[in-house]
């Protein structure tokens, strides 16, 4: 328990009341001096004691999309013998706090209260440590503690509506070579050839069976490259802080319409991340983690890394996210690895220009260059 600043003035008055009441033969300062004293005892009773009560607090969503509401659900009971006076529970999230008004409490009652946190801006929010507070009616005194775990809110990028890209083919049709000749079982079809003992009976090709007259099954080769590579640019040269927001939107929007479409995607940005991940649901989730923490650094490096220009992994189609600043030079090595480049350039600019055998996509915002995109692939 400790005074409030409200508090400290209280008794500062208090003392100088009473020493001036006692200098200049005053009684009403004293009078004034013992109601003073007697407020901050009585503020000091009414606090003394903590809450004792038992809180949870669940976020629900924990993972959501920028702008889109996220909640927290506190759940307070009361396990002790005793009725629990109301109180204050102030929850952190981020920079910003939250308060909730907690009313009084019967023996083995619960309450339960709901507020919306801020997700307003891209990233992962710490919220918490819950801290319960109990103060007098006058603000003179107050009584807290920390209580309740530390949860993360992640606020994902904005997605916007697109299309996927498979290097500009059918999704069925294999690119790059394969990790291994016998490797069976994947999406990509290589052959049809007769069926033997031990092959998956939902890959007999039905027409060739019946055209040779035996058993055929499909032959499917798994290639080593990813089918879809995005290149976040995260200097700080090419793209301001309001443009890189959109840049990370344009990423988020292709990798998870590709993954959720089953394809496999990289995600590598000029910092030095590297992330590969199948198709579905989980490997949208691990994408939009990556790039809810994505943050632009001052360098003075490439737009291309190493690792898209090295090794032995090439072919699929790749999407260069940037600013329309920059020369054709700068992704001139991907056309010799890639079958597919496209270049997405975030600016003042906006148009569609095939150069040096790639697709260069400008617009002002992540909407307008993911519609613009979407035309081409048509």
């Amino acid at each position: 328990m400790r005074l409030t600043g409200r508090g400290i003035a209280v008794l500062l008055g208090s003392v100088a009341a009473y020493v001036i009441g006692e200098l200049a033969g005053y009684g009403v300062f004293r009078a004034l001096a013992g109601i003073g004293l007697g407020a901050l005892i009585a503020a000091t009773a009414l606090t003394v004691r903590q809450p004792q009560v038992v809180v949870q607090r669940v976020l629900s969503p924990d993972r959501v999309e920028r702008g889109r509401p996220a909640l927290a659900t506190l759940r307070v009971r009361n396990e002790a013998p005793r009725w629990q006076g109301a109180f204050a529970a102030h929850d952190s999230a981020g920079a910003e706090r939250q308060e909730v008004r907690i009313r009084r409490l019967g023996p083995g009652s619960e309450a339960t209260y709901r507020y919306e946190l801020p997700t307003s801006h891209r990233g992962r929010i710490v919220v918490g440590p819950l801290t319960l507070e109990r103060r007098d009616p006058l603000g003179l005194a107050k009584n807290s503690k920390a209580t309740g775990e530390v949860a993360t809110l992640w606020v994902h990028p904005k997605r916007h509506p697109t299309k996927t890209v498979v290097a500009g083919r059918p999704r069925h049709h294999h690119v790059g070579r394969t990790a291994d000749d016998s490797l069976r079982g994947s999406a990509d079809l290589r052959d049809v050839r007769p069926y033997v003992v031990g092959d998956e009976v939902r890959h007999l090709h039905w027409k060739a069976t019946a055209r040779t007259g035996q058993l055929m099954v499909r032959d499917y080769a798994d290639p080593d490259q990813p089918r879809l590579t995005v290149l976040l640019d995260t200097r700080g040269e090419p793209l301001s802080a309001a443009t890189f927001e959109e840049a990370t939107e344009v990423a988020a929007s292709i990798l998870v319409a590709a993954s959720t479409a089953g394809h496999r995607c990289r995600l590598v940005t000029t910092a030095g991340a590297d992330l590969a991940a199948p198709g579905g649901a989980v490997a949208s989730r691990m994408f939009l983690d990556e790039l809810c923490i994505t943050e632009q650094r001052d360098d003075r490096s490439g737009l291309v890394p190493a690792a898209l220009t090295t090794g032995t992994s090439a072919g699929g189609a790749i999407v260069v996210v940037t600013g329309v600043r920059g020369s054709a030079s700068d992704f001139a090595p991907l056309l010799r690895r890639y079958s597919s480049v496209t270049v997405l350039g975030l600016g003042p600019a906006q148009g569609v220009a095939p150069v040096l055998g790639a697709h260069v996509v400008l617009g002002t915002s992540a909407r307008a260059v993911l519609q613009q995109w979407t035309g081409v692939l048509r």
